[in-house]
């Protein structure tokens, strides 16, 4: 796996985003959201075809933590 050439501007600071080798975009978050957040659909991990659909759906992944917290 590689680094895209181009990271998203607004990567929230907890996620990591690299290209796999067949050239798709996905981003990991370090730490991962608790296994407790899973069940609101919180992915610690996520992908993508373009850097801005990746951006969009970490800061989808976020929200949806922060309204899990609040359960």
């Amino acid at each position: 796996m590689t680094h895209p050439t181009t990271a998203p501007e607004k990567v929230p600071p907890a996620w990591r985003v690299f290209r796999s080798d067949a050239g798709r975009l996905w981003a990991t978050r370090v730490p991962p959201f608790p296994s407790s957040k899973w069940k609101f659909g919180v992915e610690p991990m996520v992908d993508a075809d373009d850097l801005v659909s990746l951006a969009r759906v970490m800061a989808e992944q976020e929200s949806r933590a922060a309204l899990a917290g609040e359960q």
